[in-house]
């Protein structure tokens, strides 16, 4: 029977009310209230909440990928457009309120990626992977090869 299992029925083991969705569920309410993830947010909200510090970001990223796209295409850089670049970058990293989004984009990104590597293993491997396993899957905890900077090894 096309779409169906057995009689008819269609058992997905994501289905809404199943306990993997539950236990999902369960994780999304602890990231959501966990104190150093709702920090990060905060850092993000402040950031899309101040008009100038995203339009300036939004300059310098995109100067950063005409310039790119010209060393592509072969041209050569000027060093007066590599210096105004390198000024306006410099600028960026000094608003405080755009440093602090770019650590929580990064560290959010971080956490995403060490989760999907917790589930991503655990459906390849049919178990819960021990923390050797992921480390060595690439990256480890933290980004670090198994550890750095997040205190937990």
């Amino acid at each position: 029977m096309a779409g169906g299992g057995v009689y008819g029925i269609s058992m997905s083991i994501a289905a809404c009310d199943s306990k993997l969705i539950d236990k999902t569920r369960e994780l999304c309410e602890a990231i959501a209230s966990d104190a150093t993830f709702l920090k990060l947010q905060d850092k993000v909200e402040r950031f899309l909440n101040d008009d100038a510090a995203r339009l300036q970001y939004q300059s310098v990223h995109e100067r950063g990928e005409e310039l790119h796209h010209k060393q592509h295409a072969g041209v050569e850089l000027g060093s007066a457009e590599i210096k105004e670049f390198e000024a306006a970058r410099e600028a960026l990293f000094d608003n405080e309120i755009v440093r602090e989004f770019i650590t929580a984009q990064r560290e959010l990104e971080g956490l995403q990626r060490q989760i999907g590597k917790y589930v991503g293993m655990t459906l390849e491997l049919g178990r819960v992977p021990s923390e050797e396993e992921i480390s060595n899957s690439g990256g480890g905890c933290c980004g670090g090869g198994g550890g750095g900077g997040c205190g937990c090894h």
